[in-house]
C-alpha cells in the first residue's frame, strides 16, 4: 500500500503479546435479538448496516478500527480508530455513518434502518443504544459465538487484513490509522475493489448505478 510506513525488523510491539478480544459479552447490557438473521441482500441503501470491530498491528500497540457497511452497497459508510476498545470507537463511526448518509427511522420492515452487530459492550452500551434510539434506528445483535450472523464485517476484515496489513507491522498507530483510511477510502470504496456481490463494480459505482436508475 502506497504511503504505509511499516518495518520487517524483528517483532517487538503488539504480534509479541497476546491478541486482544474485541468482544466482551460478559457483560449486564440488555442484548438485541438477531432480526437480520443473514438477510444480507437489501433493495436499497441505509436499510441495512452491520458493524464490527477489529485491530491492526503496530510497534507501540494495537489500533482498534470499527466500521460500519451498508449491505447494500458493501461499501463502508463510516469507520474510526482508537487505541481503546470503549464505546466511544464504535460511536464515532456510527456518527460518521449518520453524518454522511441520513438514513429514514423506522422499523426496519418499513424501510427504517437495521444496525446489526455483535453482543459486545461497546454495541449494548447505554451511551450506544441512546444513539441509536436518538435515530430511530432498530438494533439488531448475532447470536452467541456465532460470526456467520455478522459474515459481510467478518469478510471485510479478512480482505483488509490479507490485502493491506499481511505480514507488516506498522510503526507507530498513526502510520496505520493513515494506511487504513487510504485502502477504506481510495481502494476499497471507489477506484479499484470490485465485489462480485455487485456485479464487480466497486461500492460507489453500484451506489451511482442505482441512484441513476430511481432518478
Amino acid at each position: 500500500m502506497a504511503g504505509a510506513v511499516t518495518t520487517r525488523r524483528p517483532l517487538m510491539g503488539a504480534r509479541q503479546g497476546a491478541r486482544p478480544q474485541t468482544t466482551d459479552s460478559g457483560h449486564g447490557q440488555p442484548v438485541a435479538d438477531n432480526k437480520l438473521r443473514r438477510e444480507f441482500a437489501r433493495e436499497a441503501p441505509d436499510t441495512g448496516y452491520v458493524a464490527d470491530i477489529t485491530y491492526i498491528p503496530t510497534r507501540v500497540g494495537w489500533l482498534f478500527l470499527a466500521v460500519v457497511i451498508d449491505l447494500f452497497s458493501r461499501r463502508v459508510v463510516g469507520h474510526a480508530t482508537a487505541a481503546d476498545l470503549k464505546a466511544g470507537l464504535a460511536i464515532e463511526a456510527l456518527t460518521q455513518a449518520l453524518l454522511g448518509r441520513r438514513p429514514s427511522s423506522g422499523s426496519w420492515r418499513g424501510q427504517g434502518l437495521l444496525y446489526h452487530s455483535d453482543r459486545g459492550v461497546q454495541y449494548a452500551s447505554g451511551v450506544f443504544r441512546a444513539v441509536l434510539e436518538a435515530h430511530g434506528i432498530e438494533p439488531s445483535m448475532r447470536r452467541t459465538g456465532n460470526c456467520h450472523d455478522n459474515a459481510v464485517a467478518e469478510g471485510f476484515f479478512a480482505t483488509l487484513k490479507r490485502e493491506l496489513v499481511g505480514d507488516e507491522v506498522f510503526v507507530g498507530r498513526h502510520q496505520a490509522r493513515r494506511a487504513v483510511f487510504e485502502w477504506i477510502e481510495v481502494f476499497y470504496n471507489y477506484r479499484q475493489r470490485r465485489h462480485s456481490t455487485l456485479g464487480y463494480v466497486s461500492p460507489a459505482q453500484f451506489k451511482l448505478q442505482f441512484t441513476m436508475r430511481v432518478a
